[in-house]
């Protein structure tokens, strides 16, 4: 049904993850939960919603983020 939900931090990504690559993973998530590829129209609505708040709280997981052993580039990219 979907591909697998990538890693986004540092050391994995070597540079920050993108809002494209932060929203392409929640809309994956949202796809593997809810069992729809794309929801029907009656659906859209709670479907979109629940896509833009992983979206945002996946960001807001990553922006938080210590990344303990990375190298010192990683480290300062997760902490920007």
């Amino acid at each position: 049904m979907c591909r697998s939900i990538k890693t986004l931090r540092p050391p994995v990504l070597p540079e920050e993850a993108t809002e494209e690559e932060i929203r392409a993973a929640a809309l994956q998530y949202v796809r593997k939960v809810s069992g729809f590829r794309a929801p029907a129209a009656h659906n859209r609505e709670v479907f979109d919603r629940a896509v833009e708040a992983i979206a945002e709280a996946t960001a807001e997981l990553l922006d938080g983020l210590e990344v303990r052993g990375a190298p010192a580039t990683a480290r300062r990219a997760a902490a920007g």
